[in-house]
């Protein structure tokens, strides 16, 4: 059972990863993983447990499988409330409130801007969306490609550092945060610095190479003008029910998802009246109902194929044997358990973070006698390092893809140019965690050991 499981997964995950050489879309390769591998399961009770009969066997299977697409819908429904809201604010060209105030032509200024406003503003969106959206603007404020290209590459560092600190900024952090393993407060003062050190470092380091003033394009006047005062409401009325979910979240104790359909509704009949209103005026508004039928549904489904496969992998039993083999590598305390959240990090650069963050919160549930309980270090720092480590390769992201789809980076470029800058920033906020985390005794304990 285990092997043909096993074997099933990488598989599965060889096609995803391949996505673009094999011409075939990851969304339909996690769907057929994630069914695939429970028909396989379902088939398997002999090998996992002989003592069940027929009946029993398929109420645990469908138990398990109520169960495991309850705690996956509360993701795909949180997202799909978030990037139907940022996709309305984008339809209401509500972004451009922020970008027209950006003026300096200068290269290491706008380095700077650029980077800083990438990493706050993944905060409170996702860096996928920020990446698109500062994409936007770097295509109004940059002519030269190349040049372009930097800046882009610097985005998608800026964008999944800013994600990875935020219990909304990043899929894996929402993750996390959604089924409880980090509470708010606490991933913000936790990962803030390292998060923010890990997106300076590059900035840091390409701003000394970079002299002189971009050449900016021409201006073009193209598209349906929204009246200025109905981008600055929709743009300050998205970004409030986005950030009101937390806020949701701590007063009711309920799921996240349902603070966020609750501020998208807001937002919904917010754009109905004024679409009804404006159109007696000659102007035809977008509207939710209209921004649903371009929402980036593929990637809500992919979430979906994903996490029932790793699901699967975790009631099947092989997360937990896993976790033991990398417990008795590196052991549960620290500093084993950072070189565990290390790798993962690493290994998000080749293979999509969501099921790594996945896989680690089925090695680790939480509960009576749980290894890594709620606020652990280990959760933390997980959060950091599958959130950042994804830029160390440009597909090793959901930024980095997008950026890559909108500006056809090059994938040797990006490992040229960008990926030790990554890699820097990484290893220097990975530090800075530790060092945070770690009191002094232990830090002199750790040399001990070492000598």
């Amino acid at each position: 059972m285990v092997v043909t499981l096993v074997t099933i997964f990488i598989i599965g995950y060889f096609f995803i990863a391949m996505e673009h050489p094999l011409k075939i879309n990851k969304t339909a390769s996690a769907l057929m993983l994630g069914t695939l591998l429970w028909t396989v399961f379902v088939f398997c009770n002999a090998t996992f447990d002989p003592s069940m009969d027929s009946d029993t066997w398929h109420k645990f299977i469908s138990g398990h499988l109520v169960e495991n697409l309850g705690e996956t819908a509360e993701i795909v429904f949180f997202l799909l409330g978030a990037m139907t809201i940022v996709t309305l604010i984008e339809d209401y060209q509500g972004f451009r409130v922020i970008t027209d105030k950006i003026t300096t032509t200068d290269k290491k200024k706008l380095l700077w801007v650029i980077s800083i406003l990438t990493f706050f503003l993944s905060a409170l969106l996702d860096n996928m969306t920020t990446a698109i959206v500062m994409v936007a603007l770097l295509r109004k404020l940059i002519a030269d490609k190349k040049e372009r290209w930097l800046y882009a590459g610097m985005v998608i560092l800026a964008a999944n550092a800013g994600g990875a600190w935020s219990p909304i900024g990043d899929v894996t952090t929402i993750m996390l945060w959604i089924s409880g393993q980090v509470t708010t407060v606490n991933i913000i003062v936790k990962t803030l610095i390292a998060s923010l050190v890990c997106m300076v470092v590059p900035v840091l380091i390409i701003g000394s190479t970079l002299k002189g003033e971009i050449q900016r394009p021409e201006e073009s006047n193209s598209g349906v003008e929204i009246p200025v005062k109905l981008r600055k409401l929709v743009l300050f009325m998205g970004i409030a029910a986005l950030i009101f979910v937390p806020v949701f979240k701590t007063i009711t104790h309920l799921p996240p998802y349902l603070g966020m359909l609750f501020g998208l509704a807001i937002l919904w009949v917010t754009t109905e009246i004024l679409s009804r209103k404006y159109e007696k005026e000659g102007h035809k508004l977008p509207t939710a109902v209209s921004t649903l039928e371009h929402i980036d549904t593929p990637t809500i489904l992919f979430f979906l194929g994903i996490l029932m496969a790793v699901s699967c992998l975790k009631v099947s039993g092989i997360l937990g044997s896993l976790a033991t083999g990398l417990n008795g590598a590196f052991g549960t305390e620290a500093p084993g358990f950072f070189f565990i959240d290390l790798i993962i990090g690493v290994l998000s650069a080749v293979v999509d973070n969501v099921p790594l963050v996945a896989a680690a919160m089925g090695m680790y549930p939480l509960g009576d006698g749980a290894i890594f309980d709620v606020n652990h270090p280990f959760w933390e720092f997980l959060a950091y390092c599958a959130g950042t480590g994804g830029s160390l390769l440009i597909i090793g992201s959901a930024a980095g893809v997008a950026v890559m789809g909108m500006e056809k980076i090059d994938f040797i470029w990006y490992l040229k140019k960008i990926s030790l800058l990554a890699l820097a920033g990484y290893i220097a906020g990975a530090i800075v965690f530790i060092l945070m985390d770690v009191t002094l005794f232990e830090q002199v304990a750790w040399l001990r050991d070492l000598a």
